[in-house]
């Protein structure tokens, strides 16, 4: 479903004399259907970035991406803005440490709108959203409320329905739980020991051990660039 071939990314730090910053260097992994790969490794070692590298945000200087669409694999690290963004849609799911959205929408509106967008209906996006904002303990009472009065983990877990909306064949996963106690943490291992189940591949960071180790069929080990 995905493969990761001889990437290496540099930043080059303009505000600092164009000094170039070396994050990833030769990495190659492989994402089968029905699977979920854990990067693991020290902080700065690249697992973010090899993320967002993966999902189309950053370009990487070589190497390729493969990503399988359908009966077709698409090199993300060659595809141009459309084709990035048609991935997103219906193949290519993300869910990232943080919560942007648009100021005074409500949760279940800003989750159902990730259903939407991935071909739901609307009731049956907002049926969805409100499932999913249910399971993960989101009082019904917040649910018309705007995340950005909500606590911490309620933010994170709003961030989760929203990854989980759609039925992304491919879903990269960065520190879903990093926010959340043990029990609600519980419940992300729950959706994604079922979105496996279901034949989706993905491919993760964990920052609690006890947790990747229940969702992780693979560790994939990343150092810092030299």
């Amino acid at each position: 479903m995905l493969r990761v071939e001889d990437v290496a990314k540099t930043f080059t730090m303009h505000l600092q004399g164009g000094a170039c910053l070396p994050v990833l260097e030769r990495v190659s992994l492989g994402v089968a259907a029905g699977e979920c790969v854990a990067l693991v490794g020290p902080s700065g070692a690249g697992k973010s970035t090899l993320l967002r590298v993966v999902y189309g945000n950053y370009r990487c200087d070589s190497g390729r991406v493969l990503v399988r669409d359908a009966d077709e694999e698409v090199d993300v690290a060659a595809a141009g803005p459309r084709r990035i963004l048609a991935l997103r849609r219906r193949t290519l799911g993300y869910v990232s440490q943080f919560l942007r959205v648009m100021p005074r929408v409500g949760a279940a509106e800003l989750v159902a709108e990730a259903a939407r967008g991935f071909g739901l209906a609307p009731e049956a996006a907002m049926a969805r959203a409100e499932a999913l904002l249910e399971r993960l303990n989101i009082p019904r009472r917040l649910w018309a409320l705007a995340p950005a009065t909500f606590s911490g983990g309620e933010q994170q877990r709003v961030n989760i329905a929203r990854g989980f909306a759609g039925d992304h064949p491919i879903l990269l996963l960065d520190e879903p739980t990093a926010s959340l106690d043990a029990e609600n943490a519980g419940l992300v291992v729950d959706l994604v020991n079922e979105r496996k189940r279901a034949g989706a591949a993905l491919l993760g960071i964990f920052h609690d051990p006890s947790t990747r180790d229940r969702v992780a069929d693979r560790k994939v080990p990343m150092k810092r660039a030299a």
